[in-house]
């Protein structure tokens, strides 16, 4: 068996080789890989974390190309697993009770918030209708200042479903709406445009 340790480099989105013990980042989560070949294996590959390294079993004769894309995908899988794992649904529904004190006088009504990790392109939702809320797992991995931002945003949605100016009104009472869309700019998580302020 082939024992190889890869290190994401984020400058050129391609793999290096690494010394066992070096740091990844995926998705904005750390994470060691650690590639073991094997020449019994000829087709299948398989993941699985332990602790913060992600462990592939691959057929010794797999292309690199081809080996690198699967451990994209099955990376994310196990993010994704992971992460329902640790956010708490019950911990999102007091933050959101908080942010509703604080910047909309307790007056906000909703019928769920949870967190979901079926939102690849946006960092949450809000069915005005349903008065359902939800947020990216995403989401859950950023500093607590965004969290709050995305948390407001998406609060907010409940008394103006659309994103005009009275919407912006209600999210800028959150003193770090600037700051956190910027935030959420450079990862790539909010649409670059500038909301029209009052």
């Amino acid at each position: 068996m082939l024992h190889a340790a890869y290190e994401y480099d984020r400058n050129t989105l391609g793999w290096l080789e690494s010394i066992a013990g070096e740091w990844g980042w995926v998705y904005n989560t750390a994470m060691n890989v650690e590639i073991i070949r094997s020449a019994r294996r000829k087709k299948t590959i398989s993941a699985r974390l332990d602790g913060d390294t992600m462990i592939v079993q691959a057929p010794a004769e797999m292309p690199e190309k081809e080996l690198n894309e699967a451990i994209e995908t099955l990376r994310g899988r196990l993010l994704k697993r992971q992460a329902k794992r640790t956010l708490s649904d019950d911990d999102l529904e007091q933050r959101a009770s908080l942010m509703n004190r604080r910047y909309f006088n307790g007056k906000l009504n909703w019928q769920s918030i949870r967190w979901v990790s079926n939102q690849n392109k946006r960092y949450g939702s809000c069915t005005p209708a349903k008065k359902t809320i939800r947020i990216s797992h995403r989401v859950g991995t950023l500093p607590q200042w965004v969290q709050d931002y995305v948390i407001v945003h998406e609060l907010a949605h409940l008394q103006q479903a659309n994103h005009g100016p009275r919407f912006w009104e209600l999210v800028n009472r959150y003193p770090l709406t600037e700051r956190a869309r910027g935030y959420l700019m450079a990862l790539g998580l909010e649409e670059v445009e500038d909301p029209p302020f009052l």
